[in-house]
């Protein structure tokens, strides 16, 4: 068995998904390089894997589920210098420690005034440039890249050259010369802006990493591009959709402009419904494992299906349906256990403080063509619309 991909709606993970985590959450998988691993659907088994240390993240052990020539240089190789979410600890620990005060929440609330500048600058930008628009390009893309780069101390008029990149990298249609070249760029480009911070240090997260001295030249690159392609492109994609699926639900729209208190709730059922990591994480076990009676031999790849664990109705009650008032539980949309995604207090700010200033600055938004029409994007690791046509 394959890794299933193809969609039957917009907002929802691919159908053979939920046969297979009712009738086999731990199953056989099938990769691309003809080895034999496995697929794990379930929530609660999900979890054990991407909490049990002897399931490694290192890369060099990593197959990936779908064909993706552009990752080819890098997976089944050592991790690139700096690129924590391919270590395990104690490497990974010492990278997640150095990092981790950057973006706390209290970090995150001292952030929000910065946040809310840029995305209400955005949309004054929007509107003044009248309707229609491109949610995507005038929003959802920009936003999140202009917060990124503040944070980071990376010029935003550089942007250009770190999307285009960076999009390569996140692309299964990049040959492996291509994936290269991009990693090799983007290295290019951070390791001469560190050089700038070392001269001319500022208050921002490069200087601050430079300054600590607990990192050699090489990590300071690769951590950089790590933040930068990850800090934009996944939290771009969340907001587009998120607003794509809000506007095809009526309901849950109103629900939302009707109680300003709802914004932190609405996040997080989005992140849940939506799951944008579209093929999972990858995991291999340097021991033999029995997970939920099934023996996984050491070194055999496992795949973690969020999607589908976020989707698991023994954990969600009606998980198939969006609604924002649901009682808040923990999700995967950011994983789980000592890799899961440092910044997702960045990215649930980013989430709030778009989503409310969106929906409250154009109480009368809504789509210009019919959302099949709207074109999807699924042949990234992660899911999203290319473009948002919109009015108000």
């Amino acid at each position: 068995m394959r890794l299933p991909t193809v969609r039957s709606n917009p907002f929802d993970p691919p159908p053979q998904l939920r046969e297979y985590r009712e009738q086999e959450p731990v199953r056989r998988l099938v990769y691309p390089d003809g080895h034999v691993g496995w697929l794990v659907t379930g929530y609660e088994l999900s979890c054990s894997v991407l909490a049990d240390r002897r399931f490694s993240a290192r890369s060099e052990f990593k197959r990936v589920p779908v064909p993706r020539p552009g990752a080819d240089p890098f997976i089944g190789q050592p991790a690139l210098p700096g690129w924590m979410v391919d270590m395990d600890a104690p490497e990974h620990t010492r990278f997640r420690r150095l990092l981790s005060g950057h973006f706390g929440a209290r970090r995150m609330t001292l952030l929000r005034p910065a946040a809310e500048r840029v995305f209400a600058a955005c949309l004054d930008t929007m509107e003044e440039q009248g309707p229609p628009a491109d949610l995507v390009e005038a929003f959802a893309l920009p936003a999140p890249s202009l917060v990124i780069c503040e944070l980071l101390g990376v010029p935003y008029a550089d942007r250009e050259q770190f999307q285009r990149n960076s999009t390569t990298l996140f692309s299964l249609q990049a040959s492996a010369a291509e994936g290269e070249a991009a990693m090799r760029e983007l290295t290019a480009y951070l390791l001469r802006l560190i050089e700038r911070k070392r001269s001319v240090p500022a208050d921002d997260l490069l200087s601050a990493l430079v300054a600590s001295g607990r990192l050699s030249h090489d990590e300071l690159a690769g951590l950089s591009v790590l933040l930068l392609t990850a800090g934009h492109e996944t939290v771009a994609s969340m907001l587009g959709l998120g607003a794509f699926v809000l506007l095809c639900r009526p309901d849950q729209l109103a629900a939302f402009r009707a109680d300003d208190g709802l914004v932190v709730d609405a996040v997080e059922e989005l992140l849940r419904y939506l799951t944008i990591f579209q093929f999972g994480v990858p995991r291999t076990p340097l021991v033999d494992v029995e997970l939920d009676g099934r023996l996984i031999r050491a070194g055999e790849s496992v795949t973690v299906s969020l999607p589908a664990a976020n989707r698991d109705p023994d954990r969600f009650d009606r998980p198939d349906e969006l609604d924002i008032r649901r009682p808040r539980k923990s999700h995967l949309a950011f994983g789980h256990g000592i890799h899961r995604c440092i910044g997702q207090h960045l990215a649930r700010l980013e989430l709030e403080v778009g989503y409310a200033a969106l929906f409250q600055r154009f109480p009368d938004l809504h789509l210009t063509v019919r959302p099949e029409e709207v074109p999807m994007f699924d042949d990234m690791g992660f899911y999203g619309a290319h473009h948002l046509p919109v009015a108000w």
